[in-house]
């Protein structure tokens, strides 16, 4: 038997909350109720084979009704008028006439009472996030608790656009940095709405770039590297990490750039007159961008001989189109074939900058042509394979 029965109700009711429904309607002041639900019921058969069934699904329908309750559903009646069984009243439907109803079923009566405090203080300050709090009110109730804070953050940075301070310095009764961090995402969508159009950047978005949108100062971007002949240390210092844009005004007196990932490759790059090693940048490669010095040294690439290594420096040519690839030849791959592990995520987009050697052994990385998902990490070259590599680069 799959009649419906007050647990099928309520399932259905559930199933309105959880869409925000009822709460939405709240905030357009839309009509919701009276709320008509589906009713499974009994056919004319089943009066007849079933009869016992029906009458105590009646029963059970009738007792979690608001006529047995006080509170919940009304059921909607009609005569059916039976061969057999001559006359009988039987449910048709149920209505639930009223938000309160709903709300005792579903034992929501005093969450809906604070998303209601928590709307009438957002559109008395902010009337504009009317719609999104139509949109996104169980988001809203989720954050209840701290809702007071979050309008007094909205506050802050309508009273400060664009304030080109820390998020450390934004000055707010019980609000820390890290509030604001754990909470970037659903601010982005608050601010975005309350903020006139001048004091957000279109250019970037997302929570990680929260601070760049709202004119925030960041987090620098920073770049490590090190100096590789000792007449160029600077005050005496030779492993360095700046930011990006004080390494762009840097222009130290190295005619030889080398750009290599892994660290321990950067700590240990041997000393090569007029030299200097930059690691650790992964794709970030948009923090020398600035640094128009480098144009005018020779620029080395060294990364791993796998597929995301050639996007790397595919992506390097993209700024500096006369970078060179350093250990990244089929050559190196095939002396150093015991130590061949697998890449497990390749990158198989579309290149344009390599060169011709380069995007031949680029391809067969990525149809396996030497085997499967092979990979030749940097770390894993021997350093007699780089010191006789330096050593070509000067002859």
């Amino acid at each position: 038997m799959t009649w419906s029965g007050p647990a099928d109700v309520k399932r259905q009711l559930e199933s309105y909350w959880d869409q925000g429904r009822f709460l939405a309607a709240r905030v357009t002041g839309s009509s919701v109720f009276p709320l008509t639900l589906r009713l499974r019921r009994p056919d004319t058969r089943a009066l007849s084979d079933q009869f016992d069934e029906v009458r105590n699904w009646i029963r059970t329908l009738e007792d979690g009704s608001k006529g047995r309750r006080g509170f919940g559903y009304e059921i909607e009646w009609e005569d059916v008028n039976h061969r057999q069984l001559g006359r009988n009243r039987v449910p048709a439907g149920v209505v639930v006439p009223s938000e309160a109803d709903a709300l005792k079923v579903l034992g929501k009566v005093q969450p809906a009472q604070l998303f209601q405090n928590l709307a009438d203080a957002t559109l008395q300050a902010f009337p504009e996030l009317r719609e999104w709090l139509a949109k996104k009110p169980l988001i809203a109730l989720e954050h209840a608790e701290e809702w007071d804070r979050f309008l007094d953050i909205l506050g802050w940075f309508r009273r400060h656009p664009r304030p080109a301070v820390y998020l450390r310095q934004v000055d707010v009764p019980r609000v820390h940095t890290k509030f604001i961090e754990g909470r970037r995402g659903i601010l982005s969508e608050l601010l975005d709405v309350v903020l006139p159009a001048d004091a957000t950047n279109n250019a970037f978005s997302g929570a990680k770039n929260f601070e760049q949108r709202y004119g925030m100062l960041a987090k620098p971007s920073l770049v490590r590297f090190r100096i590789l002949d000792s007449f160029l240390y600077i005050a005496g210092l030779s492993d360095i990490t700046v930011p990006a844009d004080e390494f762009a005004r840097l222009r130290p007196a190295a005619d030889r750039v080398f750009i290599t990932e892994n660290e321990l490759n950067g700590l240990a790059f041997p000393q090569v007159h007029r030299g200097l090693v930059i690691f650790g940048l992964g794709y970030s490669l948009e923090r020398l961008a600035d640094a128009a010095w480098l144009h005018e040294t020779d620029i080395c690439y060294w990364g791993d001989i796998d597929t995301h290594g050639f996007a790397i420096l595919d992506r390097l040519r993209y700024r500096f189109p006369n970078a060179r690839s350093l250990l990244m030849d089929r050559d190196t791959l095939i002396a150093h074939r015991e130590l061949w592990v697998k890449e497990e995520a390749r990158h198989n987009g579309h290149v344009t900058r390599l060169t011709p050697s380069e995007n031949a052994l680029y391809d067969e990385l990525r149809s396996d042509h030497l085997g499967s998902a092979v990979r030749l990490e940097q770390e894993r070259i021997s350093y007699g394979f780089l010191n006789r590599a330096l050593s070509s680069l000067n002859d």
